[in-house]
């Protein structure tokens, strides 16, 4: 069985949009992005965030994302060079490596190799695979599929990586309606930078 992992760069106020870069993620008029790679740029100076990144990523087994999320992960890790040195080559290759299961209904261009559509019913062919024989399933961004994942009951674990930083816009990671969810703290790691990385699973 595999396990369907949710990660996330998030706020104290919730926000997950548009963390990597000022491009990243403008919709909504967002004009904040790149807030956790610049925190990390003047605080993180033991890159302690980067080498628990690298140890996550080193499990992933798959990519399960929503549209949005593909289109900027296509055109970036999907057209960056698997030469570059250290982790960002590492982590380009493995993403054109494993496979990639997209939720759209509207999606054409799939040629970022190894792309799956999932199909008319996101739930049921989610359910399907993670009850596959794999490893992890990892869910970055695409915050309408991870609500979507939680109504049916079908996120593993969370794994979230807590800025001190507040933004007051953006879109959030559980906005409001989100379905209830109860889940058990397993690890909390609080680093030098001031950054707090907490692992939830399901209870």
């Amino acid at each position: 069985m595999s396990s369907i992992v949710v990660q996330a760069f998030i706020t104290l106020d919730g926000v997950v949009q548009g963390g990597g870069g000022p491009d990243e993620d403008r919709e909504g008029g967002f004009d904040l992005g790149g807030w956790s790679m610049d925190y990390d740029r003047e605080n993180d100076t033991l890159n302690e965030a980067g080498a628990i990144i690298e140890d996550w990523e080193s499990r992933t087994e798959a990519l399960l994302l929503g549209r949005k999320t593909y289109d900027i992960f296509a055109g970036s890790w999907g057209v960056w060079d698997e030469n570059a040195e250290g982790f960002m080559g590492e982590l380009t290759r493995r993403y054109n490596r494993i496979p990639k299961y997209v939720a759209s209904r509207s999606l054409t261009d799939t040629s970022w190799k190894n792309t799956h559509l999932l199909g008319p019913d996101v739930p049921e062919a989610v359910a399907k695979l993670r009850d596959e024989p794999g490893g992890e399933i990892r869910v970055w961004g695409s915050t309408q599929l991870i609500r979507t994942l939680a109504e049916h009951d079908l996120i593993d674990e969370y794994r979230l990586v807590f800025y001190p930083i507040v933004l007051g816009t953006g879109k959030k990671l559980f906005p409001e309606g989100f379905p209830v969810s109860r889940l058990a703290l397993v690890e909390c790691r609080a680093l030098a930078s001031g950054v707090v990385v907490s692992t939830y699973r399901r209870s």
